[in-house]
């Protein structure tokens, strides 16, 4: 069995703190792994407008060195918040649009390897106009699409933020449950 038996703070950053988990073995083994916590979790946002197409973001990622198609999303402001308000909120400052209906699809842990991150997925329906406001450091610019088209771009490796391909797939799940 596994046992950590120290956990040392690397980096404490906004919304991240990296840790060196010294783990010790049943055989005797010791290792040092990497953890990173996310303190505040996060929601994100599978938006559906009048004509059926799914609203999208796409935005510069620095870890991947390139543009990203994703779902809306962003960081709870506290711990103490609702992901369903935090979906709101993301949805609204990087589309523009508000949801008169919001359904949480499902709920992922990102990276369990290394990472604790929760994300919260919600269906947001009944769009209506808001205000968008981007961080200083954003430049999104917003994108509809069809669901097959997003679905192929998922399979040919295309999308590959995993947020974004679980909401994706959840939504047609639900689709496919709930309206065909």
């Amino acid at each position: 069995m596994e046992k950590r038996v120290s956990r040392e703070l690397v980096y404490q950053g906004s919304i991240l703190d990296v840790y060196k988990d010294h783990m010790v073995f049943d055989n005797g083994h010791e290792e040092d792994w990497d953890y990173i916590e996310h303190r505040k979790g996060a929601a994100a946002v599978v938006a559906v407008d009048r004509d059926e197409k799914l609203l999208l973001v796409r935005q510069w990622r620095n870890a991947l060195d390139r543009e990203a198609l994703e779902l809306p999303a962003g960081a709870r402001d506290s711990v103490e918040e609702d992901t369903a308000d935090c979906a709101a909120r993301e949805l609204e400052e990087e589309t523009g649009f508000k949801a008169k209906k919001l359904h949480r699809l499902l709920s992922l842990k990102t990276t369990v390897a290394f990472c604790n991150e929760l994300v919260d997925v919600y269906l947001a329906t009944d769009l209506v106009p808001g205000k968008t406001n981007f961080d200083p450091a954003e430049n999104i610019r917003l994108e509809r699409w069809e669901l097959a088209d997003l679905i192929k771009l998922i399979f040919e490796g295309t999308i590959q933020d995993g947020k974004t391909v679980a909401g994706i797939l959840a939504y047609a799940r639900w689709k496919e449950e709930n309206h065909d």
